[in-house]
This record gives C-alpha cells, sequence and structure tokens, in this order.
C-alpha cells in the first residue's frame, strides 16, 4: 500500500506554494506555545522545493517561533492556573516539570537548549513564564537556539538536500513504515513499562 508518496507530494506541493511562507510563519508561531508538530515538517521541504530561499525560510521560522515563544510566556505568566489541569492530564507534564528544574539549575541556558533541541519547546516558554525568567535572557536565548536550529536544518537541506531527494522519493515508502514500525515498538516499550 503506498502511504507515504502521495503524503511527501503533498508536502512537496504545501512547500511550493504561493503562500507557504505565512503557513511556515503561523506554524512557527503556534508551535511555539501550543501547537503540536515541530516546524521542520515544512521548513525542510520548503528548502527542498526552493533552496535559494533557504535562508529566508530560517528567519521566517525563527522570528515567528520567537514570538510563539514570548505568546507562550505570556500564557505561562497570566493564565498558568487555567492550563494546569490540562497539563498534569497531558504527556507535557514530565517536560514541564524537567523545564521547572532545568530553570533552576541552568536559569535562561535552558531555554536555549530548548529552542535547539528536539524538547518541547512550548512547554519552556510556557514554563518560563510561569517561573518568571527573565525576560531579555529568554528573548536572546529563544533567537540563539530557535535560529540554530531553523539555519542548521536550512543549511542541511539546501546543501544535501538536493542530492538526497532523489534517494528520498525512491524509498520513501520504507522509510514512512520504518518510522510507523519504530514508532510502535517505542509506544508498546513505554506501555509495557507504566
Amino acid at each position: 500500500m503506498k502511504l507515504f508518496g502521495p503524503l511527501y507530494e503533498r508536502v512537496m506541493g504545501w512547500a511550493a506554494h504561493r503562500h507557504a511562507e505565512w503557513y511556515l510563519g503561523t506554524m512557527s508561531f503556534a508551535e511555539s506555545s501550543f501547537f503540536p508538530i515541530p516546524v521542520d515538517v515544512l521548513l525542510a521541504p520548503m528548502c527542498l522545493a526552493k533552496p535559494q530561499k533557504s535562508w529566508r525560510f530560517a528567519t521566517n521560522a525563527t522570528v515567528f517561533s520567537v514570538l510563539g515563544g514570548l505568546a507562550g510566556y505570556g500564557i505561562g505568566y497570566l493564565m498558568f492556573e487555567a492550563i494546569e489541569p490540562w497539563l498534569l492530564e497531558s504527556h507535557y507534564w514530565h517536560a514541564y516539570e524537567l523545564s521547572q528544574q532545568w530553570f533552576a539549575d541552568y536559569g535562561v541556558w535552558a531555554i536555549f537548549i530548548a529552542g535547539f533541541s528536539p524538547i518541547p519547546y512550548k512547554v519552556f516558554t510556557i514554563a518560563a513564564g510561569v517561573a518568571v525568567l527573565t525576560l531579555p535572557g529568554f528573548f536572546i536565548a529563544s533567537i540563539i537556539g530557535r535560529g540554530a536550529r531553523f539555519f542548521l536544518v536550512a543549511a542541511f537541506v539546501k546543501y544535501a538536500g538536493v542530492r538526497l531527494e532523489s534517494t528520498l522519493e525512491k524509498n520513501i515508502e520504507r522509510i514512512g513504515w520504518a518510522v510507523v514500525l519504530l514508532a510502535v515498538v517505542v509506544i508498546g516499550g513505554l506501555m509495557l513499562r507504566g
């Protein structure tokens, strides 16, 4: 059954769409405060579709991600009591507790690490507001962390992605099903442990 090939073609179509930069900005903003899908899912195909605009796309993602991070900070600072029950019930509670510990241990460096790594940045932005982390430090760490991540993705795709595109297209079904199998194994392992 071919599932991932058509999905790949659809995402590449979205990436080349004339409004793709607006979609990227919106997704970057939302992902930093509440949306669960990482920006890289759209950024990488956009850079692959138009490599000459890779730096522009990375800048767009960085700016809107930092603005979304500020919104997340505001949610944590102003509305934490309203979202705490949801957070307790979600799979993000452990990340929230981890973020609080990291803020105690590392201060604003925790924002830099969360901004660059696959750790849910949105949880750290909200937790930063709860912890009333210094706003200038939060802002600078967010710019550096998010910028480093998005520019690294853009650079990789710009310089290596075009060469890998034909290999990716040929093997997309195998790669997609391998990722699904890996997810099932990981989730199954976590369920058996819990």
